[in-house]
């Protein structure tokens, strides 16, 4: 079977990488791919982006399968148009990708259905924001409501950023962000302490089957300091993600979600991510949905997969995941990422990287923000590379994976030397 997977990032290099190993694939498409899907012997890059184009492609090339890494193809309706001419695809349609594509319909959606969720308010109109913000008070977290990359996220621990995000979001819009219904506009809700982890499953618009939990870090510096980002690293499993934590994820939010929606109207089918902000009890509350694997975390939850990944998208695009069992790697996974100069807000772009090293059985370097020219690789985005290791422990893991990117240079990276510390901490 010929596959073909949708994206240009880290993500997507590590589907394709999963995919290739399959003994049933015969060839694995990657459309934009980037620097390191192109020196991957397994896999073709193809220079496609528009959706339409792309569907005609996969048509002429007879694509068995098509698998959406980003949001944006999702937001748009690739999913729709793909099946609508007969091609099979996992992923969400344009209508059930609004989980992520607008955060004012996801907050409201878990409001209408009892999914537990931090506080909120939504607001188009910057004095009636800036007013709330004063009445509420800091800590608080103010949101763009659309796609903004893993950018539009501000926790504001003083009343000045709160107001400095209000501005930033809707009066100049600097993030280009465009909700659902046209213009700018901001989700604010209430501050929740606790620890963060990645909660993911993949649904069939049937059934639901939960993939290795994982752990992320967004900051942009080492101790969780700076900027959110659209994360640093990540390690599979995490271990904030008890037994109990997941039965009640699974109880309290993924499957309300996907009834919710499904009486919404809206049959829901592709990975779905809540990212979860877990109490010190064990209590949850759903800080996001993502309609699609996150990045970094699908490097190591991919890397600790010893099921065939296409049998297992195969049986997801056939209402079979209630047949499937998935396999993991008993060991840790661990992710770092090195990202560009200037990220997040304005990464440099064209710099020349060296020192990559080969791949490894128990170490992979993920590529993200690459493109090869003249047979050089350089950087084209703002997360570079994913550098991600496999051992028996997270500790070393996190050895594994810093002694992997030890000798891989370019100008003005930037690469956190703390991934996996609250697992190593606790």
């Amino acid at each position: 079977m010929k596959v073909l997977v949708v994206g240009n990032g880290g993500r997507e290099h590590a589907m394709a990488w999963k995919l290739a190993q399959s003994p049933k694939v015969q060839l694995v498409y990657v459309a934009p791919g980037n620097g390191g899907t192109a020196k991957d012997k397994n896999l073709v890059n193809v220079p496609i982006t528009d959706g339409a184009q792309l569907r005609q492609w996969a048509l002429d090339n007879a694509i068995g399968l098509t698998l959406v890494g980003p949001e944006a193809p999702l937001a748009a309706g690739i999913v729709d148009d793909f099946r609508a001419h007969g091609l099979r695809i996992f992923g969400p349609t344009q209508a059930a990708a609004q989980l992520e594509s607008s955060k004012a319909f996801s907050k409201a959606f878990m409001q209408r259905h009892g999914i537990p969720t931090a506080e909120f308010e939504t607001f188009t109109d910057a004095a009636l924001a800036h007013a709330y913000v004063d009445r509420q008070g800091a800590p608080i977290v103010v949101k763009a409501d659309g796609l903004a990359a893993g950018k539009g996220v501000v926790v504001a621990m003083t009343l000045a950023e709160a107001h400095e995000a209000i501005d930033f979001m809707l009066l100049d819009n600097a993030l280009g962000v465009a909700h659902n219904a046209g213009g700018a506009r901001v989700v604010i809700e209430e501050f929740l302490q606790g620890e963060e982890a990645s909660f993911m499953v993949l649904c069939d618009g049937q059934n639901v089957a939960a993939l290795a939990t994982s752990q992320d870090h967004k900051r942009l510096q080492d101790g969780d300091e700076g900027p959110n980002t659209g994360g640093m690293g990540a390690y599979s499993p995490a271990p904030v993600v008890t037994a109990e934590v997941h039965a009640r994820a699974m109880r309290e939010v993924i499957l309300p979600t996907i009834r919710g929606m499904d009486k919404d109207g809206i049959n829901y089918t592709g990975f779905l991510y809540a990212g979860l902000m877990i109490d010190p009890q064990g209590r949850i509350k759903t800080l996001e949905f993502n309609c699609r694997m996150g990045d970094p975390e699908t490097q190591p939850i991919l890397m600790r997969l010893k099921s065939d990944f296409l049998e297992v998208l195969l049986a997801a695009t056939s209402e079979g995941l209630d047949q499937l069992d998935m396999e993991w790697d008993r060991r840790v996974a661990l992710g770092v990422i090195m990202a560009a100069h200037g990220y997040p807000m304005n990464p440099r772009k064209g710099d020349a990287i060296t020192g990559l090293p080969q791949d490894q059985d128990d170490a992979m370097v993920f590529h993200a923000g690459t493109t090869e020219k003249d047979g050089q690789i350089l950087t084209s985005g703002g997360r570079v590379l994913c550098v991600t290791a496999l051992a028996d422990s997270v500790k070393q893991a996190q050895q594994k994976a810093y002694q992997t990117a030890g000798p891989i240079a370019f100008d003005g990276m930037q690469m956190r030397q703390d991934i996996g510390y609250r697992a190593i901490k606790n």
